[in-house]
């Protein structure tokens, strides 16, 4: 896992850096209580960010509205990025249609950003968010970092670093559709 570069936002001060972490571990501990039953889940923040490589066309979560999303916040310069980015464009590649991965490349150079999706095979839609507003909003402060949504866009798993084969598919498998099949 790798933190954000030093940005505006980051220099601010330690309370916004510690705010920002103190959601990220209310969000990271889960969907189940300390009693084991279920949380209620949070909805995902909306956001519409221009598309990366496509001057005019923005990624809006609100266009996926009914269907499970999972996003993943990711950079060029980020070595477990560089590992995971990869793994998610094949994922995409091999479950297209069932399965919508949105990637948002945060704290970049533009340049930079979409060679690496290029090298990378990336073909699902990718927003650039180079001021990290929308990275910050989810409580974002290391990459990478993936919310699986359900259909509703409500958060039911949030995953800190880079994530396995393994673990990306039974997760997406996981995650409900709206007719009620997986």
């Amino acid at each position: 896992m790798v933190k954000l570069r030093a940005t505006r936002w980051l220099r601010r001060g330690t309370v916004i850096a510690w705010l920002a972490g103190v959601a990220l571990v209310v969000v990271a501990i889960g969907v189940v209580s300390a009693n084991g039953s279920p949380k209620a889940l949070k909805p995902a923040k909306s956001f519409s960010l221009a598309m990366l490589g496509h001057p005019g066309a923005d990624v809006t979560l609100s266009h996926y509205a009914g269907r499970p999303v999972i996003i993943n916040f990711f950079a060029s310069w980020c070595t477990p990025c560089q590992q995971e980015t990869p793994l998610l464009a094949r994922f995409y590649r091999s479950h297209h249609g069932h399965v919508l991965v949105i990637g948002v490349d945060a704290n970049d150079q533009s340049g930079a950003a979409l060679k690496f999706v290029r090298a990378h095979g990336v073909s699902y839609p990718v927003a650039f968010d180079p001021s990290a507003s929308v990275t910050v909003s989810y409580g974002v402060i290391a990459l990478p970092q993936t919310f699986f949504l359900n259909a509703k866009h409500q958060i039911v798993r949030h995953v800190v670093g880079r994530l396995t084969l393994p673990e990306l598919t039974s997760w997406a498998a996981s995650l409900p559709h709206p007719n009620g099949t997986r």
